[in-house]
């Protein structure tokens, strides 16, 4: 008998989406593709104005909470049918240079966060027998750059938390895997082609194409609704075997 699921799209009607760092960039973008799924989407962010205005627009929950506060992350989960794992900062150093604080506070918000908030909604996708994971990783969750030590330790740890999620939830409905984007036209991705064009005194086209996208063959950026596209995909019912794996989407940057 062919198991297979016959439906082509995804439909979350009935679910509670959880995704952090929705204000803005790939968050916000999640946010939008979800709820055209039918879901109904907490809209997590620590810029109270922006999380408002996106839960407005998506007829959401706002929730302002910054989640380098364990408790506030973990009170997020419980009742999460999807829990997407997008909040995430970056500091560029060296690691001689980079300050002790500012690696645990990157270490708490994207790794502590997600297993926090995971942690707490396993029990309500366990008895439901259904759950999906989705953690916005990175290349960087694969491959390591230069002065990005926290960034890169961050994002190699979340690949191993998601794993372990896929290995205990897949025999009970609940999917965990890992979505790797490149450089996204993101705010946190323009801040840095920003401070990039001024350090070498060359435009922002030269820094996406030299700098950032030297290794790779496409020289343009991702946009953050082909990130939310697999998102949503992975939530689906023609991904219900893609468990544990980690999916790039990088213009064959992590192949050259």
């Amino acid at each position: 008998m062919n198991s297979a699921p016959e439906a082509s799209d995804s439909d979350l009607s009935g679910k509670l989406a959880v995704v952090t760092g929705a204000g803005s960039g790939i968050g916000r973008a999640c946010a939008r593709r979800l709820a055209r799924a039918g879901a109904r989407v907490r809209v997590v962010d620590i810029d109270k104005d922006a999380a408002e205005a996106v839960a407005g627009e998506v007829g959401g929950e706002a929730r302002a909470v910054d989640l380098t506060d364990l408790e506030l992350a973990e009170s997020l989960g419980a009742d999460a049918d999807v829990v997407v794992n997008n909040a995430g900062v970056q500091t560029v150093s060296p690691i001689e240079e980079f300050p002790p604080e500012k690696f645990s506070m990157m270490l708490r918000l994207m790794v502590e966060a997600p297993f926090r908030l995971v942690r707490a909604a396993l029990p309500h996708m366990y008895a439901n027998g259904w759950g999906r994971v989705v953690n916005i990783s990175s290349v960087h969750g694969l491959r390591a750059s230069a002065y990005k030590s926290a960034y890169v330790t961050a994002k190699h740890a979340l690949e191993g938390f998601s794993k372990v999620t896929a290995v205990e939830g897949g025999p009970r409905g609940v999917t965990s895997n890992c979505v790797n984007p490149g450089y996204v036209r993101t705010p946190l991705v323009e801040n840095q082609i920003a401070a990039q064009a001024e350090n070498h005194g060359i435009s922002a086209d030269e820094v996406i194409k030299h700098v950032l996208l030297a290794r790779s063959p496409i020289k343009r950026l991702i946009e953050p609704e082909e990130v939310a596209a697999a998102v949503t995909y992975l939530c689906g019912p023609e991904a219900t075997f893609i468990n544990g794996s980690s999916l790039t989407i990088d213009g064959a940057w992590t192949a050259s």
